[in-house]
């Protein structure tokens, strides 16, 4: 894991993965540390779980923040600097997924290059 772009997905997967544990769900939080081993397989389809792991972890983060939001509001409490920053985890670990788009080298070493193929008339 020579890229970059791939701190982020590990870091990523660090802070589910204490999201997880912290809310005891520990059976979730093992996966959730350990997906980005799917890095070392070159292969297509593992770039593609890893992005998918990644958005459904960034929408996990906007439920939970919408979830505190909403009980902090009903008990008068304040919501709004949690909600900016779980907002912007949620962010970070959908941005994360996006190396597999931008980064040519990265999408030629997983074989995300191939275009799709058309039928010539």
């Amino acid at each position: 894991m020579k890229f970059p772009g791939m701190v982020s997905i590990v870091f990523s997967a660090l802070l589910l993965g204490a999201h997880f544990r912290w809310h005891g769900m520990n059976l979730l939080s093992i996966p959730a540390v350990l997906f980005p081993a799917l890095l070392f397989i070159k292969r297509a389809w593992a770039a593609r779980t890893v992005q998918i792991i990644l958005f459904l972890g960034a929408l996990e983060w906007v439920r939970t923040t919408i979830e505190i939001a909403f009980r902090r509001m009903d008990a008068g409490e304040p919501w709004l600097r949690m909600a900016i920053i779980l907002g912007a985890v949620a962010v970070f670990t959908a941005v994360s997924a996006l190396p597999f788009s931008r980064n040519k080298e990265l999408r030629k070493q997983y074989g995300l290059e191939n275009p799709i193929p058309t039928v010539e008339q």
